[in-house]
């Protein structure tokens, strides 16, 4: 059907009053509408720019009513007296409202094309109610490349989406793009990433990498239920569905493979501390000379590190304790305590040290076909696949023998450096080489590695400082992050303003989180009334009814190219979902 003729079928709700300009709608409501809920809806209007139709798109952010009887100061006191004057109370109200425009598309013998609104249309321009029809008349070129997260925000129509891959052609973006998804716990982003993820899979050239902190995505991925549901959406039918395979590592499957990293975790675990090296600085200068050993020495594997390789490490330290400490207190102190690990060890007796010895060694051994954190990275980068595979490191499985404190603090932030050591290097690689890696990084929990404040865990300011040059650099060399966060205010500043798609769930309305958020949208602030409108989706009745709504910015909509923002409700319905999308369900699990 000709858009002409679904205009002519729209519900109308208002016109263009005065005063407006193009950065300013007034909208006057007609009185057949001031009953409905106008709030959020997407609404648009015909009007002619340069010998063309043009059609303006928006959602309505707010609806004021004005009486200037009942702001008399006599009418007021009549008022205060009845409760109403019949001849005036809502027989005069009058109600304006106010419209974001966020696309223009020009009709071009039938060819609809983006635009902008470089005149003000006539007052008495109808304002019309969007709805899937219209949209998908405008954007009938690109129905192909649109993907559904949810509704308009307050309406019923669906808010068309686009997720291209980082590469050229009809379906890329041309670069690579870095993502945010802000909100509170229990505000739905892990689940709009799941979907975001799922977007992303329709491109079988495109790498997706997953660190997984938390253990959010590989619980989903593994998932044995015979059917998906909103919580668990990424689910392996659906990825299957999609054509995708997707490779789940735990420290089960990967190793470690640097003596960097070996003499690292020895420090993490106390190794040098028990051996009287009570300095931090100090510790390191041990590490040091420990890795110069293992290196040069070659006698010893990484992958089978034993106990005449502790012995070995030992008699190293005793012989050189004297580059580390200056003073001879120090050097007899150290030495008196590696003479006796050494004694004790070579005697079968309980050492703490050799404990902590083969507990770091474990995370290095070749058993059981583990793969290299360099492979693992490798797989996921490599191109010219048909189908390249979906690779998620699952870190929240902490190993027996380590405290919950150790793990989270010191380990985990290794083994993340340790990744994204490897990613930065390959992409480098890559570059030189004109390669485009046309893959997108997500990492999650990402205010925990990437802190606004400066962290005392010196590993922790190392990734910060990796996190914060890819993002400056990786983006030329087709390589996207997508990170996830409880907060806006407490990710670095820098990675915030490098994103280019942002997503803000609830949460994100008080103190220096709205700052933020204000920041980063502009405007006037008129744009955040809508999402100050945001419900907490947990303060509902019964899970059914909970509404997980997102405001969002930047170039991921076909209706959002004047800049402005978007509001929507996710999904809630598993089975619309996959609807809207055209997915399918792969019944044979992978």
């Amino acid at each position: 059907m000709a858009l002409e003729q679904l205009v002519a079928k729209a519900e109308r709700i208002g016109v263009i009053g005065s005063p407006s300009s193009t950065n300013e709608l007034a909208l006057d409501i007609m009185a057949s509408a001031v009953n409905k809920k106008l709030v959020g809806e997407l609404a648009f209007f015909p009007y002619s720019q340069d010998a063309y139709t043009n059609y303006a798109l928006g959602q309505i952010t707010e609806i004021t009513l004005r009486n200037i009887w009942h702001e008399d100061p006599t009418m007021r006191s009549l008022i205060r007296q009845r409760g109403r004057v019949e001849s005036i109370s809502e027989r005069q109200d009058t109600h304006q409202g106010q419209m974001i425009i966020s696309a223009v598309f020009a009709n071009e013998n039938g060819n609809y094309r983006p635009s902008i609104l470089g005149t003000v249309p006539a007052t008495g321009t109808p304002i019309y109610l969007a709805d899937d029809e219209i949209l998908k008349e405008l954007l009938s070129p690109y129905q192909s490349q649109l993907f559904y997260l949810g509704h308009v925000y307050g309406s019923k129509p669906k808010l068309p989406l686009w997720f291209k891959h980082f590469d050229t052609g009809p379906d890329g973006a041309g670069e690579a793009y870095h993502l945010g998804i802000f909100g509170k716990t229990g505000s739905g982003k892990s689940v709009l990433a799941k979907m975001i993820l799922l977007a992303y899979m329709r491109h079988k050239r495109m790498g997706l990498f997953v660190l997984d902190p938390q253990g959010e995505f590989s619980l989903d991925l593994q998932n044995t239920q015979s059917q998906p549901t909103m919580g668990r959406i990424l689910h392996p039918a659906l990825v299957k569905g999609i054509g995708r395979t997707v490779e789940v590592y735990n420290l089960d499957k990967f190793c470690l493979d640097s003596w960097e990293l070996f003499t690292e975790l020895l420090t993490e675990f106390g190794f040098f501390f028990d051996l009287g090296i009570k300095a931090a600085d100090y510790q390191n200068v041990a590490a040091a000379y420990l890795t110069d050993y293992f290196r040069e020495s070659r006698k010893h594997k990484l992958s089978a590190i034993d106990d005449d390789a502790l012995i070995a490490a030992l008699e190293h330290l005793h012989k050189n304790v004297h580059r580390i400490y200056s003073g001879g207190a120090g050097i007899e102190r150290v030495q008196g305590f590696i003479q006796e690990a050494i004694q004790k060890s070579k005697d079968g007796q309980y050492v703490a040290l050799k404990e902590k010895w083969h507990n770091v060694a474990k995370f290095f051994a070749e058993t059981g076909g583990k793969s290299s954190i360099e492979a693992i990275v490798k797989k996921a980068l490599t191109l010219g696949s048909s189908s390249r595979p979906v690779i998620v490191v699952d870190l929240s499985k902490r190993p027996s023998g380590i405290s919950t404190g150790v793990w989270d603090e010191k380990i985990k932030p290794l083994l993340i450096d340790a990744f994204l050591g490897v990613l930065i290097r390959e992409a480098e690689y890559a570059y030189q080489d004109e390669k485009s890696l046309n893959t997108l990084v997500v990492l999650d929990e990402a205010h925990r590695f990437a802190p606004q404040e400066r962290d005392n865990n010196e590993r922790k300011q190392r990734i910060k400082r990796n996190l914060v040059d890819a993002v400056r650099t990786t983006r030329k060399y087709g390589l996207g992050w997508m990170f996830l966060s409880q907060t806006l205010s407490s990710l670095d500043n820098e990675i915030v303003q490098q994103l280019r798609i942002s997503f803000f769930g609830f949460g994100l309305s008080m103190g220096t989180e709205f700052r933020k958020l204000q920041e980063l949208v502009g405007g006037k602030g008129e744009y955040l009334k809508l999402y100050q409108q945001f419900r907490d989706p947990h303060s509902s009745f019964d899970t059914a009814s909970r509404e997980y709504s997102f405001m969002t910015i930047g170039p991921v909509s076909p209706l959002s190219f004047a800049g402005t923002p978007l509001f929507f409700n996710a999904f809630s319905d598993v089975d619309e979902f996959i609807k809207s999308n055209g997915l399918t369900i792969q019944s044979k699990m992978f």
